[in-house]
């Protein structure tokens, strides 16, 4: 997965959370965890590229 995607991906997770009134507490935990590893890839993707921009 590309960071644009993974980042693409995490916005429509958000935007469903916080239109979640149909969501049940285990859906909502389910997406709420796939969008926290999303943005964990994106900034582990971000971190990389700063690491060989200053070296």
């Amino acid at each position: 997965m590309s960071y644009d995607e993974a980042i693409k991906r995490a916005e429509e997770i958000i935007t469903q959370l916080e239109q979640a009134e149909a969501l049940s507490m285990e859906e909502y935990k389910n997406k709420a965890a796939e969008a926290t590893a999303l943005l964990n890839y994106c900034k582990a993707q971000i971190d990389g590229l700063s690491k060989d921009l200053l070296s």
